[in-house]
């Protein structure tokens, strides 16, 4: 017959093609389909070819195998529908990719396709598409014919063989880049077996010319110990009956490990015979002390179970079906086994000395500290010696004059260029230290030069540093910032019209008079660190010596969100936000308290605490939500 409609209710297909609206789910059924192929003639080796032909809003995709072939009638069959008429269940084969339900969702999930076969010298060609009603319809050609030579050449199979091409055209489906394709294909988890035993060739097509760049698609482990095994006996008693499985776990030693998806190179790739059924760590799915851990499990008894009929794939075929009791008894035995290895992850954590975070937390955590530097001297009024905590702190020393500017708020007219002037005495700073600049300013308003940093070295012989400051804007208002070693300097500008175009040197004289500065001092929060510190109940602390917050990697809630490299999880920054205000808010009402004429009392301590929360409690939390 001609054309005819996929045996099968229409629905479920449908159902079933959305979730093959992938490059990759869709190519790892294809090219375990020819791996199959091969595995039933006993061949050890086999070049599979897969052909990419990307465009703007489509691609082509062909996979190309040399093993069986297929006969008409065998290729008609494969139209029948779901596991029941997949080799598993005829006892023809071990049955991998979607048990019988993926070469055609495979096709129809991405746009449309044909199957091309030659076995025996007989060619033949069956065409999968889509109706105008939206059903699903084939055309099985009428049968199948000799084989000509030009039909070899153009397919690239001079014995047997078979060539799935499928042309994607679906608006949902995503269409990859070649190196992503091709860096998909090498880390996926159902085709890491594959990889190993047959020679997958990933080619870039282009309409302009035939041929295009070739790579053999191979998955690189990375380097690692071997923790447990390789091929370390276990075992596992369902109803009765005891069945064996073998096990390989493995630490990397240097790379960090994907922890989801079927790119997942963390956890035990699950193996059945030839098929790849799972990656996961049972038990320990999500734990703390896994993120390090990989290898393999190998049980011939899941593939067998499953040819019985039993349900140890999930419905949604994407992995095994842990609420069977077979399964679940298999689980148990793995992850009994592994526990021990997991233990000792755990126990190395717990001894962890450092921590560290991404790149972009610890930016953060820095701008926070340096604002709430800000918020106790300008804000609250508190200062210290810049050695202060140290037992050879000498409390004479006053920071006003190391660094300052000569006026902390310039009010000025608007149109009208005005001078900002730093003042830095050279002998109070390391003679190598460098000169950092923040800026708050709208773009109403102008500065120059509008540098980031300065060495010391780079002022000039009055150790000044002078900036032109021009605003557009009547309301105008804005920030300059400057840190040098341990001292911190502010000073605000604001733009009016009816502003005096003169400058005052009287309020710059009171100022420098006052005798506490709101625009000056040492910095009180210079940075944090991740160190043990010998108990698990302070989970922060902070060090007056050192003017750092420090989080205790041995406080059991620290260590949750630690992985086992010593990394700080992004994802747990809200833990950090809690951390860092309670040590900042406390802190600051330590201070607050001892500089106040009340006498001390823990009361008054922790009521201080909440007033500060309370009025920049937010703003830290805020400060972690930013990425």
């Amino acid at each position: 017959m001609p054309v005819a409609e996929i045996p099968v209710d229409q629905r479920v297909i449908d159902i079933d093609s959305r979730r093959f609206a992938s490059l990759e789910k869709a190519l790892v059924e294809l090219i375990t389909n020819s791996d199959d192929s091969y595995l039933r003639l006993g061949e050890d080796g086999g070049e599979i070819l897969v052909q990419y032909e990307r465009h703007q809003s489509g691609a082509v995709l062909k996979v190309t195998d040399r093993a069986e072939g297929m006969s008409h009638p065998q290729a008609c069959r494969i139209l029948n529908y779901g596991g029941a008429h997949s080799r598993l269940a005829t006892g023809e084969g071990g049955g991998r990719g979607y048990f019988g339900r993926g070469l055609k969702q495979a096709i129809f999930g991405l746009g449309y396709g044909w199957i091309e076969t030659i076995r025996d010298g007989r060619h033949a060609r069956i065409e999968l598409f889509r109706a105008e009603n939206g059903g699903y319809l084939y055309d099985d050609g009428q049968g199948d014919r000799l084989v000509e030579e030009a039909d070899r050449e153009r397919l690239g199979i001079p014995g047997n063989g078979t060539r799935v091409t499928i042309v994607v055209d679906n608006p949902h489906a995503s269409i990859s880049q070649f190196h992503s394709l091709q860096h998909a294909l090498a880390d996926n988890i159902y085709l890491r077996e594959v990889l190993g035993r047959r020679e997958v060739v990933l080619q870039e097509m282009h309409e302009s010319r035939a041929d295009g760049r070739r790579f053999e698609v191979r998955h690189e482990e990375p380097a690692a110990t071997v923790v447990l095994g390789p091929e370390q006996a276990g075992g596992f008693v369902h109803e009765g009956r005891r069945y064996p499985f073998t096990l390989t776990l493995k630490r990397a030693l240097g790379a960090e490990l994907t922890l989801r998806g079927d790119a997942r190179t963390n956890g035990l790739v699950v193996i059945s015979g030839e098929a790849v059924l799972d990656c996961q760590l049972f038990e320990f799915e999500n734990k703390v002390g896994t993120e390090y851990l990989f290898g393999s499990v190998r049980c011939p008894a899941l593939l067998e179970k499953l040819g019985q009929g039993e349900a140890i794939i999930s419905d949604d075929r994407e992995g095994l079906n842990l609420r069977n009791g077979f399964v679940a008894a298999f689980s148990r035995a793995v992850s009994e086994l592994i526990a021990p290895c997991v233990q000792a992850e755990l126990d190395r954590l717990r001894h962890l000395e450092h921590a560290t975070t991404s790149g972009r937390t610890s930016q953060m955590i820095d701008q926070l500290l340096l604002h709430m530097s800000q918020v106790a001297i300008h804000d609250l009024g508190i200062t210290l010696g810049p050695d202060e905590g140290r037992a050879e702190a000498a409390a004479e020393i006053d920071p006003q004059d190391t660094l300052r500017f000569s006026t902390p708020f310039y009010y000025r007219r608007t149109g009208h260029p005005f001078h900002v002037t730093l003042l830095v005495d050279p002998a109070r700073v390391e003679a190598d230290a460098v000169l950092k600049f923040g800026y708050v300013l709208p773009e109403s308003m102008r500065i120059e030069p509008a540098m980031t940093e300065i060495p010391l070295s780079g002022l000039d012989e009055g150790h000044r540093l002078t900036w032109t400051v021009v605003g557009e804007r009547s309301g105008a208002h804005g920030e300059i910032s400057v840190t040098v070693g341990p001292y911190l300097a502010l000073c605000e500008v604001a733009v009016a019209d009816q502003a005096s175009a003169h400058h005052h040197p009287a309020g710059a004289a009171a100022h420098a008079a006052r005798r506490r500065q709101h625009d000056h001092g040492v910095i009180l929060f210079s940075g944090y660190d991740f160190r043990a510190l010998d108990n698990e109940v302070d989970r922060a602390v902070y060090s007056p010596a050192e003017r750092m917050v420090i989080i205790n990697t041995m406080a059991p809630t620290v260590q949750l969100y630690v992985d086992g490299r010593g990394h700080f999880r992004d994802s747990a920054r809200m833990l950090l936000a809690e951390l860092f205000m309670d040590v900042i808010a406390d802190e600051l009402a330590r201070r607050m308290v001892a500089r106040s004429a009340r006498p001390w009392s823990e009361a008054a301590h922790q009521a201080a605490k909440r007033e500060i929360i309370h009025r920049y409690g937010s703003d830290i939390h805020r400060s972690f939500l930013s990425a």
